[in-house]
């Protein structure tokens, strides 16, 4: 039986504006039911994924407090007057920005990923920051047919983690290392094609910057782009009965690679079947 029961609501100030908002609400989703995209990386609002907070890029000022509170985990109260757009918050923003673009590739991986569009939201276009010393940038790891590990340009936003952990519940991925050390391993540090990853392909969607990516959108140098093609069909999977939707992305009358879509069977999930046999036989017959 439906419950009926009315939504509490919240009331508070947004940029200057009184809205109300579902109580248990973040910041984050009241600005974007407004049409506010604060800028994020580590947080990905689609069904699953925890908000975490840990790459402060989507920093607010809250009236009252004397620190900037991250938006996707700070849940709204009553009174609540929030800044989307002051000069601190923004100058926080950009600067969180800014220190991980001095570690990105001088190439992106993805010449269309989240982290750029993030980067270009915040006005950031290059690094004043040295880059890390090339001893401590992790190698290409391109033991997986379907899949290419680039952790060059990984940000440690710990998507890929909670992809794998949380919402697929496979708990292959995971992080290893101390400092400047620190890094997502596969199991025990293992190559990701050795592993027991069983690739559904959930990091490869949820990574902000194209450290994983489909091995059919990369060239022999692991540069390509996400967004080169030419149309988009979504379809249903042909595995098997359970009906999970898909998307293919087609390029020059070929398959590119496929993802996953948000349909009530799948919430934008695959298996392996779905997310890396569909991958692999484009990429073995290309």
């Amino acid at each position: 039986m439906l419950d009926s029961t009315p939504q509490k609501t919240v009331t508070i100030k947004l940029d200057g504006k009184d809205i109300s908002v579902p109580e248990g609400a973040t910041i984050w989703e009241a600005a974007q039911a407004q049409g506010t995209l604060i800028p994020h990386l580590c947080h990905k609002p689609e069904p699953g994924y925890r908000s975490d907070g840990n790459c402060r890029a989507c920093m607010v000022e809250i009236e009252g407090e004397r620190v900037l509170a991250a938006s996707c985990i700070r849940p709204v109260q009553v009174g609540m007057v929030v800044n989307t757009a002051s000069e601190r918050a923004e100058k926080s923003r950009a600067l969180v920005v800014e220190l991980l673009a001095a570690d990105q590739p001088d190439q992106p991986h993805d010449a269309s990923s989240h982290f750029l569009d993030m980067a270009a939201l915040n006005g950031v276009s290059e690094s004043r920051f040295p880059a890390r010393d090339a001893c401590h940038v992790p190698l290409l790891d391109d033991s997986h047919v379907a899949m290419s590990v680039n952790l060059d340009a990984c940000i440690h936003c710990n998507l890929c983690v909670r992809a794998c952990r949380e919402v697929q519940v496979n708990d292959v991925i995971g992080m290893a290392g101390r400092g400047l050390d620190a890094q997502i391993v596969f199991d025990m540090n293992d190559p990701m094609g050795q592993s027991t990853c069983v690739a559904c392909g959930e990091c490869v969607q949820a990574c902000p910057t194209g450290a994983l990516m489909p091995a059919s959108v990369l060239d022999d140098a692991q540069h390509g782009d996400s967004k080169d093609f030419d149309r988009e069909v979504q379809s249903v999977c042909p595995y098997c009965g359970v009906g999970c939707q898909l998307s293919f992305k087609i390029k020059d009358d070929e398959i590119k690679y496929v993802e996953g879509v948000n349909g009530p069977a799948n919430e934008n999930r695959l298996c392996v079947k779905g997310g890396s046999v569909l991958t692999m036989f484009i990429t073995i017959t290309a």
